[in-house]
């Protein structure tokens, strides 16, 4: 499956965004989705994730309550909604996708598929 991540940019603190991650291929609905993050100096972070059947979630601490993971079948697409956006959330977002995953399962690791990144940067 190939990723095409979009949506990033610059915003002010407190301010929204919405990252999509389009997927090629007919097999989008078997693939657990994430969403991660790298800023500038840091390692590589969990941001959240969402299962195959898109009933089951997960959030890393700093970004509970104020982002949101998402994801349409029919489309092809994931989503990752982020609000009241802060500089320390400044980071290059990157979605994936695990295959061989179960309809409910949550996977924080051993994604193999990766899009190509998108930047956003909060100011303050």
């Amino acid at each position: 499956v190939q990723l095409q991540a979009s949506g990033g940019g610059l915003v002010q603190a407190g301010g929204s965004l919405r990252l999509s991650c389009a997927a090629s291929g007919r097999t989008f609905s078997r693939y657990a989705l994430g969403w991660f993050r790298q800023a500038p100096g840091k390692e590589r972070e969990l941001v959240a994730t969402i299962s195959r059947s898109g009933g089951s979630t997960f959030y890393a601490d700093s970004v509970e309550g104020r982002f949101t993971i998402s994801r349409d079948n029919t489309k092809n697409t994931v989503y990752l909604q982020m609000n009241s956006l802060q500089p320390e959330d400044t980071a290059v977002y990157y979605c994936a996708a695990k295959g061989q995953a179960i309809s409910s399962g949550i996977y924080y690791g051993g994604y193999e598929y990766w899009g190509q990144g998108t930047q956003v940067t909060v100011s303050s």
